[in-house]
């Protein structure tokens, strides 16, 4: 099954207003955010630039049921404490546009980082986005200076799934298989729902586990992928399989999974953390698989910990030199994540 493993904007290129508001909005946020899109051979990659050029750069990944609209709650946390964000849509998600062609997503990467003269970076993927991540690591480590997975796909691990997970997907491959043979609006939108179901709530969860707000945010960007006539492209896959190449991640990695997740993700973020020296593993309570859009507080303070304990990462290609490092890293933003995740809370409560 596909699920969870595959808007408007200002003009391209353009500076656009950053949201700026008071100690009793729901975050601080100040600076100007760019985006454009990365012509390739038969794509045009839309990409979110978000902070200062001279700060340590981080390219967040979403999942394949979202698009890079899911992290707009979440980037600004990263950016308000010192780090330049960017965030790009996957060929055949969001904005980006690609012809029915093979790519590789690690080459797409790594192109991105290309056309934005970035050395290196820290890759912090979603389910999909996080097998990507890791992928990318592996295939080019001089580029990737940690890997921060979320519900992170691990291509080749094969877990033991339960009686309950095993129903679950059958009823999902299902559904798929019934939109792919006759594909219709009322057979995308079952698909969507069951997606939103399991990957939003949690499986077994209630329906109104997460706010509404995220629900119709996922809904919107996961029907979006169901287009009638929308290329996807046919991405290559990593051979041979990340899971019997993990000696060969070189980087820190953080696997970070969600205890209301289905099972099977949350064995691959403790397999991550026993196979990779150095790995560390970090199960959430009371999230699922989205965990940036659900508790996106709680996991930019657990990252900021996190990488504040790297050493400076180069910030243009060509040079060693280290980006500017944001100050009290370790204490001050960590506080600061913490603030602005209740008012979060307090938003999506209103």
């Amino acid at each position: 099954m596909s699920s969870g493993f595959r808007g408007q904007s200002q003009t391209i290129g353009s500076p656009r207003p950053a949201v700026s508001t008071d100690a009793q909005s729901r975050w601080r946020y100040s600076r100007v955010v760019t985006d454009r899109f990365v012509d390739l051979p038969g794509a045009r990659i839309y990409v979110v630039d978000d902070g200062s050029p001279l700060d340590q750069p981080i390219l967040l990944l979403h999942a394949g049921i979202a698009d890079s609209r899911s992290w707009d709650d979440f980037a600004p946390l990263l950016v308000d404490v010192g780090y330049r964000v960017l965030r790009r849509d996957m060929r055949g998600f969001g904005r980006t546009e690609t012809e029915d062609i093979e790519f590789s997503n690690r080459a797409d990467v790594v192109a991105v980082l290309d056309a934005l003269d970035i050395g290196q970076v820290v890759l912090v993927g979603n389910s999909a986005g996080g097998q990507i991540a890791i992928e990318t690591a592996i295939e080019y480590p001089d580029r990737i200076a940690a890997v921060i997975g979320l519900a992170a796909g691990l291509g080749g691990f094969e877990s033991q799934p339960t009686p309950e997970v095993v129903e679950l997907f059958e009823h999902g491959d299902a559904l798929e298989s019934a939109y792919l043979k006759a594909p219709s609006e009322a057979a995308a939108a079952a698909l969507v729902d069951f997606e939103v179901d399991v990957w939003v709530n949690g499986p077994g969860q209630p329906t109104d586990r997460v706010p509404a707000s995220i629900r119709d945010a996922v809904r919107a960007m996961d029907a979006v992928h169901y287009t009638p006539g929308r290329a996807h492209g046919r991405p290559v896959p990593l051979l041979p399989r990340a899971n019997d190449r993990l000696a060969e991640l070189r980087c820190p990695v953080l696997a970070v999974g969600g205890a209301l997740d289905l099972s099977d993700v949350t064995q691959a973020a403790l397999h991550l953390e026993a196979k990779v020296p150095g790995a560390r593993a970090v199960v959430l309570p009371d999230v699922a698989h989205l965990i940036a859009m659900e508790a996106p507080g709680q996991l930019a303070a657990l990252m900021i910990g996190f990488l504040a304990s790297l050493p400076r990462w180069s910030c243009r290609r060509g040079t060693d030199a280290g980006c500017r490092r944001s100050q009290d890293a370790d204490s001050q933003a960590i506080r600061s994540a913490r603030v602005l995740e209740q008012q979060l809370v307090s938003r999506n409560q209103a």
